[in-house]
């Protein structure tokens, strides 16, 4: 334990002590890097419930308006996949989507939609995850969509991706597509295939034929798909509870770890990085088994170096 502490500790470059939540080594999140002044890259929440995390973290980033203006259609993608309380963190947390739609509303956006393409069936997902009524609360809609009804595949339009690797192309939602901008709200967990299951495989969500991935080449997949020209303008990582075994869809609650957590950044690939840190000792996870993460780097879609500050300027707040 002591050398995965240490190990923590340097990959992350902070010095000083770590605490311990819940079993999980995390970086001290009381304190604030000493380049607070400049614009941060990415935002660590700690020890708030979801909904108050985010109003933290938003505003630490400039606040809802920099990245939402009067009058555009906005689309929220969380992981609503599996007909999952809350309290088994298959799927984002509801008072996390609540808060986002509600700002979004109150920033002047003329539309706000939810949507996910669910593995069970999507309107018990949508229902007993909580957060369709979150959604309904906030004044934002949700869009249903069924993979297994292909009825729902005239709402996908194909997209090139003249960057990918193996993926060349993907139908992507016509919501997606369709909206001025989209946020990416992933719920961080385990994954048997993915390994690691956050902001760069949620992405899988919004593609009509996921099932491809597994079969050309899962991890490539995942970094292909996030070379999509319409990139979300921030990924918002919902680490209140983490899914530590029997992923991605949960058994029951003991499969999951309370850790009151939140990451914000543009770049999904320093948010993966930082998420399979602070989740290391549950997961027994590393950069190495989530092929994607580094994949993304190679396809310049964002760093892992954050380590280092010139690159990856790093706001700590704890609650």
């Amino acid at each position: 334990m002591e050398m995965n502490r240490k190990e923590f500790l340097q990959t992350l470059g902070i010095t000083g002590a770590a605490v311990a939540v819940n079993g999980i080594c995390a970086v001290d999140l009381f304190a604030q890097d000493t380049n607070k002044d400049a614009k941060p890259d990415l935002v660590v929440v700690r020890n708030g419930e979801p909904d108050a995390m985010f109003q933290k973290a938003i505003t630490a980033l400039g606040g809802i308006g920099k990245f939402v203006k009067k009058g555009q259609k906005v689309v929220v993608k969380p992981n609503i996949g599996w007909d999952k309380p809350p309290e088994i963190p298959a799927n984002t947390n509801p008072k996390l989507i609540g808060e986002l739609v509600k700002q979004i509303v109150a920033a002047g956006a003329k539309d706000v939609v939810v949507f996910d393409t669910a593995c069970d069936n999507p309107r018990n997902c949508y229902k007993h995850s909580g957060i369709e009524e979150a959604v309904a609360a906030a004044g934002g809609r949700m869009v249903f969509t069924d993979k297994k009804d292909r009825a729902y595949r005239k709402f996908y339009r194909e997209v090139k991706l003249p960057q990918g690797k193996i993926l060349k192309s993907a139908e992507i939602h016509e919501e997606i597509l369709d909206s001025d901008v989209w946020f990416n709200v992933p719920v961080l967990k385990v994954h048997g295939g993915a390994k690691l299951t956050c902001a760069m495989k949620n992405l899988m969500g919004i593609v009509w034929n996921p099932g491809q991935f597994h079969r050309d080449g899962l991890q490539q997949c995942i970094a292909d798909i996030c070379t999509l020209p319409k990139k979300p303008v921030l990924n918002i990582i919902d680490a209140y509870r983490i899914l530590k075994a029997n992923g991605p869809q949960g058994r029951t609650v003991a499969d999951g770890v309370l850790t009151k957590l939140q990451i914000l950044s543009t770049d999904m690939v320093a948010a993966d990085t930082y998420a399979l840190e602070i989740s290391k000792n549950e997961t027994q996870l590393t950069l190495q088994a989530v092929g994607h993460i580094s994949a993304g780097e190679e396809l310049k879609l964002g760093t892992t170096e954050i380590r280092n500050k010139d690159k990856v300027n790093i706001i700590r707040i704890s609650i």
